[in-house]
């Protein structure tokens, strides 16, 4: 079957700003992250990619811009159940009042059971996320063979919770789980099972070097922002 490599989306102004975007319009990729993105070409170079798929949200297809633009015959194909977690009320607040929160502890340590306030339930965003990957596998397979590999740009929870399915892992440990900014995981899958292949991979190791002030390069996702290394 295909194999996915995904792209989780440049730094934002959210994440420099320390904001919950969530599905806020608006939120584009400050300098950073627009650098992080035109490095995408060569860092997939010699790739055969059959497809590009991506979050509508503004902040994913800036990540996509510059690998589009390199390669004017890859289509992109914009996929509405790899959109950001919909936060509902918590969309656009700050992640320092968030973290004081009750809701906020039950996000990371029992997040199968978190429902953001006017918005959706993280069980429900894992399915759809799911759902969306097994759907574009077998179209991948049927158009271009089980060896085709596919890119796909997304958020860091909707990443995280498609690794933890990957891995047969429960959603209540989906927050082990870390991926960068303009980092990516690949996922290669067969008929029986899938198979890990690269986590949060940003082709150096500068992300590990301790941090003098706190983290302006993380992310303003729930599962990334809050109580995440």
């Amino acid at each position: 079957m295909a194999t996915l490599i995904l792209v989780r989306h440049g730094r934002s102004t959210a994440n420099t700003s320390g904001l919950l975007a969530g599905r806020t319009p608006g939120v584009a990729l400050d300098e950073r992250g627009a650098a992080q993105a035109a490095a995408l070409p060569a860092r997939l170079a010699g790739i055969p990619l059959a497809a590009a798929v991506s979050s509508p949200l503004q902040r994913c297809r800036e990540t996509l811009r510059p690998l589009l633009d390199a390669r004017p015959d890859l289509p992109l194909h914009i996929e509405e159940r790899v959109n950001e977690c919909d936060y509902g009320d918590w969309s656009g607040r700050k992640l320092s009042e968030l973290n004081d929160e009750p809701l906020m502890e039950v996000v990371q340590q029992h997040a199968s059971a978190a429902a953001f306030p006017g918005g959706e339930s993280m069980r429900a965003m894992q399915v759809r996320a799911v759902e969306a990957v097994r759907d574009w596998n077998a179209r991948i397979d049927a158009e271009h063979g089980e060896d085709a590999v596919y890119a796909l740009c997304s958020h860091g929870d909707i990443i995280k919770s498609l690794v933890a399915d990957a891995l047969g892992l429960h959603l209540d440990l989906f927050q082990r789980i870390h991926v960068d900014p303009c980092s990516l995981t690949v996922i290669r899958y067969t008929r029986l099972r899938p198979f890990l292949v690269r986590l949060g991979d940003t082709g150096d190791l500068a992300a590990l070097a301790p941090r003098e002030t706190p983290d302006t390069g993380g992310t303003a996702e729930v599962g990334g922002g809050a109580g995440a290394p």
